[in-house]
């Protein structure tokens, strides 16, 4: 494992990192649907314009330079799902000439025909680590939503087909990024039971996305459930929410609850650039982070900002 050259100044500021959770693309592709054409009304975040451009490996390296970037891991960006092998070839050979990403979180859906078949090829290339495959999930809490999500529908964490899918992970020796909202922690709790020998790794704190005190309190319960499964472990990223500005006590205390709600040697840091980058910069999101937990031990901020990561990811 190498750092990243050019991302340290050997300011005393400076913090030694593994991001556990970044994006790239190349828009000239056309392989990102979702960021060619208007911007989408249903983003988590609001208007994603600000995204609709190539973020490549020299625009992480100017992101991140003033820190020690030891290597990052690089989660699929919703690729073409008609190519799912397609994003794992190109981060490959981003891998081979500049020397990171250091792991790769692919795509591959549990519950199709050729389920077996994608992860598998996914599984063969040296820098995979993991699967992102999200599940269908309801737009919010509500159970009178008009967008409810029936539990056992296809597609759902509770469905036979996709549970039989999901399976195949711990086959072929990979990990689990689970991305879904606070609202659906206990599936997915109950996913991580009964599959024990899987690693998973919750996706951007649960996304706390309602900030009141019923909110969180509803969040925090759903953390705590998840928590109890000792195979899944926590990305501490991505605060954003979709009519507000990055407030930093606000974020304080989401990442002192996640933190002491899995413990300091399940908590993994992660930017989420450059979707995180419609809030905050680089440089002042690790400086919060590092700040947050100023009170930690230099073991135990090494333990979040970097070794949880490395041996997660198996870097």
């Amino acid at each position: 494992m190498h750092t990243i050259h050019g991302n340290w100044n050997g300011s005393p500021d400076a913090v030694t990192l593994i991001d556990a959770h970044h994006h790239l693309w190349d828009l000239s592709h056309k392989r990102h649907p979702n960021l060619i054409g208007e911007p989408r009304r249903d983003f988590f975040m609001g208007d994603d314009s600000a995204l609709r451009r190539d973020y490549l490996p020299d625009d992480y390296r100017r992101d991140a330079a003033g820190h020690n970037v030891l290597t990052t891991v690089h989660c699929e960006a919703e690729w073409d799902r008609a190519d799912q092998l397609g994003e794992t070839r190109w981060v490959t050979r981003i891998n081979e000439q500049y020397g990171f990403p250091g792991a790769i979180v692919a795509h591959a859906w549990f519950d199709t025909h050729n389920a077996e078949e994608v992860i598998a090829a996914q599984a063969a290339f040296p820098l995979v680590r993991g699967i992102r495959s999200k599940p269908v999930t309801a737009p919010s809490p509500d159970r009178l939503d008009p967008g409810r999500v029936e539990p056992g529908q296809p597609g759902t964490m509770q469905h036979e087909k996709w549970l039989r899918g999901f399976a195949l992970l711990e086959k072929y020796g990979l990990s689990w990024d689970l991305r879904v909202p606070f609202w659906h922690l206990d599936e997915a709790a109950a996913v991580a039971r009964a599959f024990p020998r899987t690693p998973i790794v919750l996706n951007h704190t649960g996304f706390p996305w309602d900030r009141s005190d019923l909110g969180l309190a509803a969040w925090r319960r759903a953390m705590e459930t998840l928590a109890r499964e000792p195979n899944v472990h926590v990305k501490i990223s991505e605060f954003g929410l979709k009519d507000s500005a990055w407030d930093y006590q606000s974020n304080r205390a989401v990442v002192l609850d996640a933190v002491s709600i899995f413990g300091i040697e399940r908590a993994l840091f992660a930017t989420n650039f450059p979707v995180a980058g419609l809030r905050i910069g680089y440089g002042a999101l690790v400086a919060a982070m590092s700040r947050m937990l100023s009170h930690l031990s230099p073991e135990q901020r090494d333990r979040f900002f970097w070794s949880n990561a490395k041996a997660f990811y198996r870097l």
